[in-house]
């Protein structure tokens, strides 16, 4: 069995199986060499670290069949070392390839998933729109038009994770026959496409999330997914991912949390380290107790997914939760660290600023409330 991280009191990791827990001693080992000590570096330059790409190849974990368990803890692993790169890792093998998984035919997942799986093709999902987050279900304004055996998409996405560089992009639009959402795969040299980095980013620094223009954009039927015909289907993807965040908050927590309380046990004040303060005590055992409590939802929440009984309100409560708890843990743990936790040399203040793009992705708190709310009261809060 591997190590246990610093914040798992209750030795969550222990539910693994020796296999799996041997994936996951591999996966840390990796991230604790490669990408921790570049982290900062790439984070405050805003450059997306691209030979580590090999690397997600060589770890072999895309693609493969695994418990949601061990799904989950994979993406908690790579939020601890960084949330760009655990960022990076969920459009690709969650969106885009859950995508082409989940709403393309058996021959377009053999055209695709193999050269995604090796990470020879990287994949990005463009949903969100310039004008539309939130409401992106009934606002989509990005069209496709059929025109024979081919689509023309018009449009323009925003916040697309990986789209700068990547070869594959899952592009929903609004079919004007039908008025239904659909999706498409889009090569990056596809005729009227044009992805552009977004700048000036205060989070997830590393992700080159992009501006999209669709222009005429023109794509074969062939490369429309062919399960993708409405947006109940997007939403089939969109409640595994949500899942998938909330994990990576607890992997941001987690990381919070072992900084405090390494930097806790190190600095000293008024003659011995705070460490031994009633004041640092409480606000450390206040951050195990989010992660404890959080990691236990996310838990359960793989279990039942692997159980085949999960549903929209359980994602949903799991990433509001979570994300929410997660900003308390960052906020106490930056508090903890005083001026020195607002530079990166002391790592916290990465966490603390990515934390607000999870805290927002992937459905907002609001949203996921309504989500939820809905489920228990079986009355619609949607406008």
């Amino acid at each position: 069995m591997s190590e246990l991280l610093v914040g798992d009191l209750y030795r969550f990791q222990d539910l693994l199986n020796a296999e799996e827990a041997a994936v996951v001693e591999r996966v840390r080992a990796w991230l604790a060499a490669e990408v921790t000590p570049i982290a900062n570096d790439h984070w405050s330059r805003a450059e997306f670290p691209y030979p580590l790409i090999k690397g997600y190849h060589d770890l072999g974990i895309a693609g493969r069949e695994q418990s949601n368990l061990l799904s989950g803890w994979l993406a908690l692993e790579m939020a601890h070392a960084d949330a760009s790169m655990a960022t990076f890792y969920g459009v690709h093998s969650g969106l885009a390839m859950g995508s082409i998984t989940t709403c393309g035919s058996p021959e377009q997942q053999e055209r695709w998933l193999p050269a995604m799986t090796s990470f020879d093709q990287i994949g990005a999902f463009a949903l969100t729109e310039p004008t539309g987050g939130s409401d992106v279900a009934a606002g989509l304004r990005t069209t496709a038009r059929r025109d024979g055996d081919r689509w023309i998409l018009n449009g323009e996405k925003r916040w697309i994770g990986n789209a700068t560089f990547a070869d594959l992009i899952v592009v929903w639009a609004r079919d004007l026959e039908d008025n239904q959402v659909k999706g498409f795969v889009v090569g990056k040299d596809n005729p009227g496409f044009r992805a552009t980095k977004i700048e000036n980013k205060i989070a997830l620094r590393i992700v080159q999330n992009a501006d999209i223009v669709l222009t005429d954009c023109v794509v074969d039927e062939a490369d429309r997914l062919q399960n993708a015909n409405t947006f109940k289907d997007t939403a089939k993807i969109l409640r595994q991912t949500r899942s998938g965040v909330a994990w990576e908050a607890v992997g941001v927590m987690l990381a919070a949390y072992e900084i405090a309380l390494a930097y806790a046990k190190e600095r000293e004040q008024f003659g011995r380290p705070i460490a031994k303060f009633q004041l640092v005590q409480d606000l450390l055992v206040r951050m195990l107790g989010n992660v404890t409590g959080s990691l236990g939802m996310v838990v359960r929440l793989a279990q039942l997914q692997d159980a085949g009984e999960f549903k929209d309100e359980h994602s949903a409560l799991a990433k509001a939760y979570t994300t929410t708890r997660m900003r308390e843990v960052v906020g106490w743990a930056r508090e903890l660290l005083a001026g020195n936790g607002i530079v990166l040399d002391y790592n916290i203040g990465r966490f603390v600023a990515d934390a607000e793009a999870l805290y927002s992705y992937e459905g907002t708190r609001e949203i996921n409330t309504m989500i939820v709310g809905r489920a228990v009261t079986g009355q619609s809060a949607f406008v």
